[in-house]
């Protein structure tokens, strides 16, 4: 894909996901724009093997974003990170098409593996603020990362997870339009299990409210 060509998808993925943006000019301010520009010349320097250039283009781009990406990483279409800063992507990392990453997101090593040692990420994927996806684990398409969450394991399609360590709580088996891969529509497995316990307590207390009234009933007509 052409320079200029870049450029135009990258205006368009953020116009297109940024409710925030007045005009096309705002993008060149924009960190997930300049990081996307630097890593494309770094992954094809990373690609030639010419390794010491490719990281040092990287590492401008760390300076100027906050952003860092390795030069290794695979990045599909469509990727975009809403503002970004502390955004970590590790050398191995493969990432598909229309994936979102939210400030403080980690796609990293545990730094116990060799070889595939950063996670795998499908497409159609967003992945909430100060989230940690370690290892080289996989992230199944149309899913959705809580906020804060620590994920280590794999996650089937269609999955949402929250919590640490991150558990699926959600399972869809349809597509995610993209206008629902937000921080919000979350499902809080803290207070479905408190929902859950106070129905079980509400059942159980009307059945001893039952028993004991037929308790008495037996007695009177003893």
């Amino acid at each position: 894909m052409g320079f200029v060509k870049n450029i135009k998808e990258e205006i368009a993925i953020i116009r297109e996901r940024d409710a925030a943006i007045h005009s096309s000019m705002e993008v060149f301010l924009y960190p997930s724009f300049k990081v996307m520009i630097h890593y494309r010349l770094a992954h094809r320097l990373y690609l030639k093997k010419h390794y010491f250039w490719a990281r040092w283009v990287s590492q401008r781009a760390v300076r100027k974003t906050g952003i860092e990406i390795h030069p290794g990483a695979q990045i599909g279409k469509g990727f975009f990170i809403d503002h970004g800063n502390g955004v970590i992507i590790g050398e191995t990392t493969i990432i598909g098409d229309n994936v979102t990453l939210y400030q403080g997101v980690t796609l990293g090593g545990t730094g116990k593996e060799q070889g595939k040692r950063h996670p795998t990420l499908g497409n159609n994927i967003m992945v909430g603020a100060g989230a940690k996806v370690l290892g080289s684990c996989t992230i199944g398409d149309n899913c959705k990362i809580g906020a804060g969450s620590v994920v280590l394991s794999d996650v089937p399609p269609g999955s949402t997870v929250v919590g640490v360590p991150g558990r699926v709580v959600k399972r869809l088996k349809q597509n995610l339009p993209q206008e629902e891969l937000d921080q919000i529509h979350l499902p809080d497995p803290v207070m479905e299990a408190i929902t859950e316990l106070q129905r079980g307590n509400s059942q159980l207390t009307n059945r001893l409210l039952e028993l004991e009234q037929q308790m008495r009933n037996m007695s009177r007509d003893k």
